[in-house]
């Protein structure tokens, strides 16, 4: 009768340290999760203060810090769809940025055109399309001398 006793009991032993060490791994997890969240916020902060600032640093703390957010935060993460979808225009080039291969050149000419239009609204006074439009024109030439 004692045999069986103590295997129940180390029975009873080995599930309490098994559900204690699974308390302790969601805990510690929950936790890292909460300090990813905030230091993923403290970046986001510091590239909010920096992004009016000369230099270029302030942009890529943003979105650094928005990764770090949207990875750990399952409200951030549908907040952000939610903000996709009502305002595409603003979402997606943070989105282009985002990537793991980001297309860094190709979100910077298009908010440049954005800003360009924003900024002259006759079409004939804007520049940048136009330039780019001779510019590929001259490397086609150049290229097809070159064949």
């Amino acid at each position: 009768m004692t045999a069986t006793a103590s295997t129940i009991d180390i029975k009873h032993r080995v599930r309490r340290r098994a559900r204690l060490a699974l308390l302790l791994r969601e805990s510690a997890a929950r936790a890292f999760r909460w300090i990813a969240i905030g230091f993923g916020a403290l970046v986001i902060l510091a590239g909010a203060v920096l992004t009016p600032l000369p230099g270029h640093l302030g942009l890529p703390l943003l979105v650094i810090g928005l990764m770090i957010v949207l990875r750990y935060s399952f409200q951030a993460r549908k907040t952000f769809i939610r903000w996709q979808r009502r305002h595409p225009k603003l979402v997606f080039p943070i989105r282009r940025l985002m990537r793991r291969e980001p297309e860094v050149l190709l979100v910077v000419w298009q908010q440049m055109l954005r800003t360009e239009k924003l900024v002259l609204r006759k079409a004939r006074w804007r520049l940048l399309k136009k330039t780019r439009k001779h510019v590929k024109r001259y490397v086609a030439r150049k290229m097809a001398k070159a064949a």
